[in-house]
């Protein structure tokens, strides 16, 4: 059964941008309620897609550099990325379905 992976700055290369398959970023941190409300939806997703998209999970506080390079301004945000590229960004806790609809779109 698939569940999020938790990358870092050395994994994320070869976790996100070489995977063969989408994959949905979430950059959170343990202190954002949002946060932890959205990663029981991720963790469902990740269950039910298994084998049409990856969830990855970067935390912000260990991996501080991330935020910079990919432009968060704030957590959590969502970044889809397709073939190493990004295709779609959602900022903010979403209700399961919405959020779905908002990136099943892209994939």
């Amino acid at each position: 059964m698939a569940a999020p992976v938790h990358v870092s700055e050395g994994s994320f290369e070869d976790e996100v941008l070489k995977s063969p398959e989408p994959v949905l970023v979430d950059f959170w941190a343990d202190w954002c309620a949002p946060c932890r409300m959205v990663a029981p939806v991720l963790e469902e997703i990740a269950r039910e897609q298994d084998g049409k998209v990856k969830i990855a999970k970067v935390d912000v506080d260990a991996n501080p550099s991330m935020t910079g390079r990919f432009g968060i301004a704030g957590i959590p945000t969502l970044i889809l990325f397709k073939q190493g590229q990004e295709v779609d960004r959602v900022s903010g806790y979403m209700p399961k379905q919405q959020l779905w609809n908002k990136v099943s779109r892209n994939l």
